[in-house]
């Protein structure tokens, strides 16, 4: 049919695209092989607190460690994390629902958050 997919190389980090029905993947970048999840698997992505890398990871885990820098992350469900825009650069911010303040990654200026502060929280579905 045609159809391909994309997962991140265990690797390098480069996103590569592949063909329905491959099992696994070599990255023509660095030439690690890096396995596809089975067919139906949910995945889900987070950015990694130490490093900023994108992480993908199979939904429902509760952490996930880094293949770059070794942070283990808490992997939150969508119903756990909300959005805001960043006081400053006008980034889109995703942050842990409840939080009170969140600090840009880009420009690290705090955004407050919460009912006190007039920021609107957006929680993810």
């Amino acid at each position: 049919s045609g159809a391909q997919s994309q997962l991140v190389c265990s690797g390098c980090r480069n996103l590569l695209m592949y063909p329905a029905g491959a099992t696994s993947v070599c990255c023509a970048v660095c030439s690690t092989v890096t396995a596809v999840p089975a067919p139906g698997t949910e995945m889900a992505q987070l950015v990694c607190g130490g490093c900023h890398t994108l992480l993908m990871y199979i939904r429902g885990a509760t952490s996930v460690q880094c293949s770059c820098c070794h942070t283990v992350n808490l992997a939150m469900e969508a119903n756990q994390v909300a959005h805001v825009n960043c006081g400053s650069c006008r980034m889109l911010l995703m942050y842990q629902y409840g939080a009170r303040s969140v600090k840009c990654a880009v420009c690290s200026f705090v955004t407050s958050v919460g009912a006190s502060s007039g920021a609107e929280q957006k929680p993810s579905n």
